[in-house]
């Protein structure tokens, strides 16, 4: 039986779940702006252990680090809507974390489907 017929082993759940995972934080982020990706985050943080020793564990770690780095810089971006004087920033700000947020969505997606770990 070749690898490609097996699909129930573990690790191919973990990455499934994982992918899934990618799915529904672009979801949350193309229609909420990203308020709705805490319920894949939980996830996120629940399934990671089960990932350790493989590839998918960086993904996970990729997804976490990925929302708390937005969600800061989101902030950022309201304390400086907040000040009106920087509101031309706070747009900038916002425009830079969604571009970079997409970015970070796009390439751990691509690296999952080539079954390779993202940078730590």
């Amino acid at each position: 039986m070749s690898q490609d017929m097996i699909l129930d082993t573990p690790l191919q759940q973990t990455r499934n779940l994982a992918w899934w995972l990618y799915l529904i934080h672009g979801a949350s982020f193309v229609f909420s702006l990203g308020a709705f990706s805490f319920i894949p985050l939980i996830i996120n943080y629940v399934k990671r252990d089960e990932a350790a020793g493989t590839f998918v564990y960086s993904h996970h770690s990729w997804m976490i680090r990925s929302f708390w780095w937005y969600v800061a810089w989101i902030v950022v971006g309201a304390i400086l809507w907040i000040t009106l004087i920087g509101i031309p920033l706070a747009l900038v700000v916002w425009g830079v974390a969604w571009l970079w947020k997409a970015y970070r969505l796009l390439r751990g997606f691509l690296d999952l489907n080539n079954n390779t770990p993202v940078p730590m």
